[in-house]
């Protein structure tokens, strides 16, 4: 089986997750400048067979888009672009860094290590990627 791996994607940052190749595990990778995802992307793909890419897609509690709806949007269109084989979906990563923080906080982190952002960024893609392992049909 090939890999999935997800994107917490954001203005300046993007937390990465990937699954172990049966897909049973979310592991955090890496968090790369947002300027670098792609080249990033590229290289990783190049090594390692993936399947499917989830992309956080941020929505407000009424379901309306939020101010970085558009950017994750553009980012899928150039996802699509680059990586035509395999196909992308979006989860809704409401609350996502907030409940990395909240779990950060339950695994005994120190404060210090909880104010990373880049740490947080990985937490969060890799509990989006874990729900949905989890909720999968």
């Amino acid at each position: 089986m090939a890999r999935i791996i997800c994107i917490d994607y954001g203005g300046k940052r993007c937390g990465l997750a990937v699954t172990d190749p049966l897909q049973i595990i979310a592991t955090a990778l890496t968090t790369v400048d947002t300027k670098d995802l792609f080249t990033y992307l590229a290289a990783y793909v190049a090594t390692e067979p993936v399947e499917l890419i989830l992309i956080g897609e941020p929505l407000n509690l009424d379901d309306t888009p939020t101010h970085a709806t558009p950017l994750v949007k553009k980012a899928i269109i150039e996802l699509a672009k680059k990586f035509p084989g395999i196909p992308i979906k979006t989860v809704d990563e409401r609350y996502s860094s907030k409940n990395a923080v909240r779990a950060m906080v339950e695994m005994g982190m120190k404060k210090n290590d909880r104010r990373d952002k880049k740490t947080i960024d990985r937490v969060a893609a890799t509990m989006l990627l874990q729900e949905y392992l989890t909720n999968r049909p």
